[in-house]
This record gives structure tokens, C-alpha cells and sequence, in this order.
């Protein structure tokens, strides 16, 4: 179960809004979150708190397949990002990370900055804790859960191979 504060933007929030090209030299984590969402909102690496979830309208992460933006996301401590849709290769980046993502647009509709929500990845459901109401997300494949389980595709990828299972 996840569990954090609502951070709410809008549509078409880009990588480069994610995390700013001037960045990219910057390969550290710690580094990456101390920059993570700046050019749209200074505010953000201040407020956010481990466990907080970002919230968006719709084609979240769009632009360039830079893996830092989930990377600065994740670092800063945000648990998860709900959105109406996502870019597909920053969806397929945050999976390959552990970041989690859900896709439910009446979730989006129903939320707003400072909510708290509670996701539940097993069961793919997201409540506002706020507003008592729970939205159903799209489910992942298990494969999928178990990369994020595993927190990423590494880590996921070694316990298989330490298990002798090689497909």
C-alpha cells in the first residue's frame, strides 16, 4: 500500500519539465531529485515528502526518452504518478526503474493538490483519502508487477538469474 500527499499538475508535463536538459550531465540520483520538476514548479523539491504521489492530467512524461525524469522522480521520493495517460517510453523507463504508474482518468478528475492518497498496486486501486472514493487503474501484466516489486528491471533480472531462471 502506498500512501502520500497529492501533487497535481496538467497536461503534456514533459521530461525536460521533469527533469531540465541543463541536468542531464548529472547521472547521481540525489543529484537528479534536488532538480526534479523545477522549471515548473520551484516549489516541488521543498514540499514533496518521501512517499508523495504526483498526479496528472494526461501524456505525462512526454518528449525525450531521458531516463533521468522517472529517476529524479523516484529519488525525490515520490511513490507513484497517476495520470489520465502517459508517454509510452517514460512509461516503459519508470517500469524498468520500479517507479510505479497508474493510469486512471476519474482518479485525475477526482483529485486535487494536498489530497492524500492510497494506492493499492496489488489490487490496481487508488482512493482518495480525502474525498472517501475509490478508482479503479488500469492493471499491470505480471510481469510488470514483478518489476516493480522487485524495484526495477535489474533487480528483477538478478533475482531470476539467481533463481536459474534465464528466459
Amino acid at each position: 500500500m502506498l500512501k502520500g500527499v497529492v501533487h497535481k499538475y496538467g497536461a503534456n508535463v514533459d521530461t525536460d519539465a521533469i527533469i531540465p536538459a541543463r541536468y542531464l550531465n548529472v547521472s547521481a540520483p540525489d543529484e537528479l531529485a534536488k532538480h526534479c520538476m523545477e522549471d515548473i514548479d520551484l516549489e516541488f523539491v521543498k514540499k514533496v515528502k518521501p512517499g508523495d504521489i504526483i498526479v496528472a492530467t494526461s501524456n505525462f512524461g512526454c518528449g525525450s526518452s531521458r531516463e533521468h525524469a522517472p529517476i529524479a522522480i523516484k529519488a525525490a521520493g515520490v511513490s507513484a504518478v497517476v495520470a489520465g495517460t502517459f508517454a509510452r517510453i517514460f512509461f516503459r523507463n519508470a517500469i524498468n526503474i520500479g517507479l510505479p504508474l497508474l493510469e486512471s482518468q476519474e482518479a485525475v478528475d477526482a483529485t486535487e493538490a494536498g489530497d492524500e492518497l492510497e494506492i493499492d498496486l496489488e489490487a490496481g486501486t487508488v482512493r482518495n483519502v480525502n474525498k472517501n472514493l475509490v478508482f479503479k487503474a488500469k492493471p499491470y501484466p505480471d510481469f510488470m508487477s514483478q518489476i516493480i516489486q522487485s524495484g526495477g528491471l535489474i533487480e528483477y533480472t538478478k533475482h531470476r538469474i539467481s533463481k536459474g531462471v534465464v528466459q
